[in-house]
């Protein structure tokens, strides 16, 4: 599938005082992106400089993508400014890029990778998410790591209140 370029102004929720701002897609655009794992995986392209993997999210018989502050920020738009978009199939094996670190913990750790890959697509990305913004290559081993300890502990599920505690641990 080719990708498709298409322009669009950025736009604001509805909620009182919120910062989410969308990338309105129409339903005719949207729908020619296959749904996968219960999800729209695309790649995004904002202006010819910032490129980036989300998903489609549907609203009211369309699509919307979320543009987060710092992309806002790094390519100076806001609300009501148009942009040019262009979406591509996401053709990646989990809709994020994998982190060296996590990729390695998973090559060593023969159960950790079993239970890694029984998790839902969205706790893959959720996972994949956490451990690359971790901007130093010592906490973002000790976090992949952490990550797997914690899955392999309770039996493939994650327990949020619990895992949160063990992220807060120090890494010596």
């Amino acid at each position: 599938m080719k990708p498709i370029k298409f322009k669009t102004a950025l736009i604001r929720s509805g909620a009182y005082d919120s910062g989410w701002h969308f990338i309105p897609v129409d339903a005719k655009i949207g729908e020619k992106f296959e749904k996968k794992n219960g999800s729209r995986r695309v790649v995004c392209t904002i202006n010819g400089e910032e490129t980036f993997q989300c998903a489609l999210l549907p609203s009211d018989g369309n699509f919307v993508i979320v543009v987060n502050k710092a992309k806002r920020t790094r390519l100076g738009i806001a609300e009501g400014i148009k942009i040019t978009v262009e979406l591509a199939k996401d053709e990646s094996r989990y809709g994020l890029p994998m982190p060296a670190e996590l990729k390695e913990v998973l090559k060593q750790d023969r159960t950790g990778d079993k239970l890694f890959h029984k998790l839902t697509p969205g706790k893959q990305r959720s996972i994949l998410h956490w451990v690359g913004q971790v901007k130093d290559i010592d906490k973002r081993i000790h976090t992949a790591l952490i990550f797997i300890e914690h899955l392999k502990k309770n039996e493939g599920k994650i327990v949020p209140d619990e895992l949160t505690a063990e992220l807060k641990r120090p890494m010596f």
